[in-house]
């Protein structure tokens, strides 16, 4: 009785609470909230929020010496506690402002496959933001559910999340996930081969930030794909004053060649474990491809030619989990066997 009157009274919130950007849905709404999760924070003991969101992913490598610009989610999972649960608090209060004070039920995605000590995590985290209630889903399901796949039907489906800390892949039939792989090469790995790339070739140090405007703007993995070239700032690691360098398509393809491995290598381990019944779902139907790094130029073309089978970016792919979320949010009946 206690729950349905709370629910009369508050808005119940959907998280896909990532490495690299965490977007709120909210139930009757949709999303709401789309924002890089990026704290900046006061150094030393009593340690202060200064920004969070987009105003703090402005700050990362450009804060003075007592603050510091820092990512709470490494790998899908918590790095750092507290500055998660600060964060959290912050964006369920900005996407829930009218009933900030009413306590919220909330459904949040977790990367398949994760510790029960980091599950915890990330239930203690919601709850002392304040929420009333937690639910849990993981991340390829619901990102299979928001792409539109017959999750609790018994024909097979495959779902591919690349999102910035963690790649998840797994095979789906009647509500449950089959086989599966998490592997912790995502957004953020291919963002660090790019600056190790050019270090190593041109002697220049590029940021973050650099990193990731080159894989989003000329990034690419496959020959048949042009992405042009663009100029680069850095500090030359010899002379030590900044530096601008150019940076062709071939070049970022090779600088992304050995991570764009270790996926392929994921995925054929996932089609070997997978029943061959199943298996022959996934030839007929193919993989879908969600997440940030669904956008990677020619990553549906080396996949489908590596793995044999058809490889469909997904109509909406940045915002699969969190639509995915949503709609378990809004049919709670229905999907009440995916949750935990």
């Amino acid at each position: 009785m206690l729950d349905r009157v709370l629910g009369m009274f508050s808005q119940d919130i959907a998280i896909d609470l990532g490495t690299a950007n965490t977007l709120v849905h909210m139930r009757g709404k949709g999303v709401v909230l789309d924002e890089p999760s990026v704290v900046a924070i006061t150094k030393g003991n009593n340690r202060k929020v200064v920004a969070v969101g987009h105003e703090a992913k402005e700050m990362l490598g450009k804060t003075p010496g007592n603050i510091e610009a820092i990512r709470p989610m490494r790998e899908g999972v918590i790095a750092d506690f507290a500055v998660t649960e600060a964060m959290l608090k912050y964006f369920i209060r900005k996407a829930n402002r009218r009933n900030h004070l009413i306590r919220s039920r909330l459904v949040i995605s977790i990367p398949a496959g994760i510790t029960d000590v980091e599950t915890k995590a990330v239930r203690e985290a919601a709850m002392s933001a304040g929420v009333r209630e937690v639910l849990l889903i993981e991340q390829p399901m619901a990102a299979a559910v928001g792409a539109g796949l017959p999750v609790l039907d018994a024909r097979g489906s495959m779902i591919i999340d690349i999102g910035g800390g963690t790649t998840d892949i797994a095979v789906i039939s009647l509500g449950g996930l089959v086989t599966y792989r998490t592997l912790k090469v995502a957004g953020d790995k291919l963002d660090e081969a790019i600056i190790q790339y050019v270090r190593r070739r041109h002697n220049i140090l590029i940021g973050e930030r650099t990193a990731e405007s080159v894989k989003v703007k000329i990034g690419n993995v496959h020959v048949r794909c042009n992405t042009g070239h663009m100029e680069l700032k850095g500090r030359d690691l010899i002379s030590g004053v900044p530096k601008s360098i150019r940076i062709t398509a071939a070049d970022v393809r090779e600088a992304l060649g050995d991570t764009i491995q270790l996926m392929v290598e994921a995925l054929r381990s996932v089609l070997e474990r997978t029943p061959p019944e199943l298996s022959a779902d996934l030839a007929e139907r193919g993989v879908v491809l969600v997440g940030g790094g669904a956008h990677l130029a020619g990553l549906d073309l080396v996949l489908r030619e590596e793995a044999g089978i058809p490889v469909i970016v997904a109509e909406d792919p940045l915002l699969a989990v969190v639509n995915g979320v949503g709609m378990v949010l809004e049919d709670l009946e229905r999907y009440r066997g995916l949750l935990f």
